[in-house]
C-alpha cells in the first residue's frame, strides 16, 4: 500500500487502485486490444467476474512500485513499439494521479489478435 504522510493525516493508496489506473491507461494505448492474465486458471476465472485490475499486477514494497501488465495486442503492428507505448502511457498516469515514481513496468505480450473489419 503506497503511503504519504501530510499535517492533516496520512494517505493511504492500495495497490488494487493503482492496477486499476494501469489497467485503463493500458486500454488507451494504441496496438492494444485488451489484457489477459499471465495463466489459465486465473483467466478462467476473469471471465465469470468483471474485474477492473484484470491483466495487472502491481507489487509495492514500501518503497517501490512495479507493475506487471499482460496484454494482447493488433496483430500487424509493431510489438516493441507498441510494448514501450503502453510503458510509457501506464507510467505517465501513474505517477500523474500518485506523484510518485514507478520503479519498473513489464509489458508481457500474451498474444496476438486479428480485428474482423467486417
Amino acid at each position: 500500500m503506497s503511503e504519504e504522510h501530510t499535517p492533516l493525516g496520512s494517505i493511504h493508496v492500495s495497490p488494487r487502485a493503482i492496477a486499476t489506473i494501469a489497467y485503463h491507461a493500458t486500454l488507451e494505448s494504441y496496438g492494444v486490444v485488451g489484457l489477459t492474465s499471465k495463466n489459465l486458471m486465473v483467466g478462467l476465472t476473469q471471465v465469470l467476474v468483471k474485474d477492473p485490475t484484470h491483466g495487472v499486477d502491481v507489487d509495492y514494497d514500501g518503497q517501490n512500485i512495479n507493475i506487471d501488465l499482460y496484454v494482447i495486442i493488433e496483430y500487424g503492428t509493431r510489438i516493441a513499439s507498441v510494448a514501450q507505448s503502453v510503458s510509457n502511457t501506464v507510467r505517465y498516469h501513474v505517477e500523474k494521479a500518485l506523484g510518485m515514481p514507478v520503479n519498473a513496468i513489464n509489458v508481457h505480450v500474451q498474444g496476438l489478435r486479428v480485428s474482423d473489419f467486417d
